[in-house]
C-alpha cells in the first residue's frame, strides 16, 4: 500500500465516488468503501469503481454475526481483492478465528484482516448507556489484545487510544485510524480526534479520512495537503 491514508467513499452517487477515488489516487492514497456505497451498488459496484487499479482498497464492512455467516462473508469479499477487510471484535473469539481461517484461503495474496474495538463516535458515557462500563481505553486495548491472540492483522481505534495499544501490542500490529480532522476542520460525529500529522507520529500505520476530502470546496487540493503533511510528519 503505497499511502497511509484511504479516503472514504461516503456516497451512493457513482460519478460523485469516481470522482473521490481518482482524488485519492492522485494524491497517493487508496480508497474506503463502507455501507453506504456497498449497500446501494453491491460488488458490481466496488468492481467498477476499483476497476482501474490505482488505489488500494479498504472494504470497511464490519461484519459481526455468528462464525460461520462471517467466515462465508469474508470468502465472499475475497473476489473484491481487497488490500484491508474488517470484522467487529465484539463478535468474540470464535468468530475471529472463523474470519482468519477463511481469509488465509486466499493465500499469500490475502488481504489484511483487522477488527473493530470502540467506534469513534462513541464515549465513555455512550459505552455506560448500552452496558458497557469503563473507559474507553480499557475496553478498547481489551478488544484488541483479543484481535492479537486471534492471529488478526491490527484494529481499527481511534486516534486517542494509538500510543497505548502500539505500547502494548508492539510494532507490527496494524493500526487504522478515523477520526482524523485536520487542524481547524469540523469535528462532525466524532468525538476523539486527532490530526493526520498528530495520529502518524503517534504510531498510526494507516488512516481513513472522509469529510475533510469530500467535503472541501476542492477535494484534489485536500488530499494533497493531508498527503504533504503525511509525508512531513514521516520525514
Amino acid at each position: 500500500m503505497r499511502s497511509p491514508f484511504f479516503c472514504a467513499i461516503d456516497t451512493t452517487d457513482p460519478d460523485r465516488a469516481a470522482s473521490l477515488a481518482e482524488v485519492a489516487a492522485a494524491a497517493g492514497g487508496g480508497i474506503k468503501i463502507g455501507k453506504e456505497f456497498f449497500t446501494r451498488h453491491g460488488p458490481e459496484g466496488v468492481r467498477r469503481l476499483c476497476s482501474g487499479g490505482e488505489a488500494p482498497l479498504f472494504l470497511d464492512l464490519k461484519f459481526h454475526d455468528i462464525p460461520n455467516t462471517v467466515a462465508g462473508a469474508v470468502r465472499a469479499a475475497l473476489a473484491l481483492a481487497p488490500a484491508i477487510l474488517n470484522v467487529h471484535a465484539a463478535g468474540g473469539r470464535a468468530m475471529l478465528n472463523a474470519a482468519r481461517e477463511a481469509v488465509e484461503t486466499a493465500g499469500a495474496d490475502r488481504p489484511k484482516l483487522i477488527a473493530v474495538t470502540v467506534l469513534t463516535s462513541l464515549d465513555a458515557d455512550d459505552l455506560s448507556e448500552i452496558g458497557l462500563a469503563g473507559p474507553v481505553e480499557t475496553r478498547t486495548l481489551a478488544l484488541a489484545r483479543l484481535t492479537r491472540a486471534c492471529g488478526l492483522d491490527g484494529v481499527v481505534c481511534s486516534p486517542r487510544e494509538i500510543a497505548p495499544l502500539r505500547a502494548a501490542l508492539g510494532p507490527d500490529f496494524l493500526l487504522v485510524v478515523p477520526g482524523v480532522r485536520p487542524a481547524g476542520a469540523a469535528l462532525g460525529d466524532q468525538k476523539r480526534v486527532m490530526t493526520p500529522g498528530e495520529a502518524l507520529r503517534a504510531g498510526a500505520d494507516h488512516l481513513v479520512v472522509g469529510r475533510p476530502i469530500s467535503a472541501a470546496e476542492d477535494p484534489a487540493a485536500a488530499a494533497r495537503a493531508i498527503a504533504a503533511e503525511l509525508a512531513e510528519a514521516a520525514a
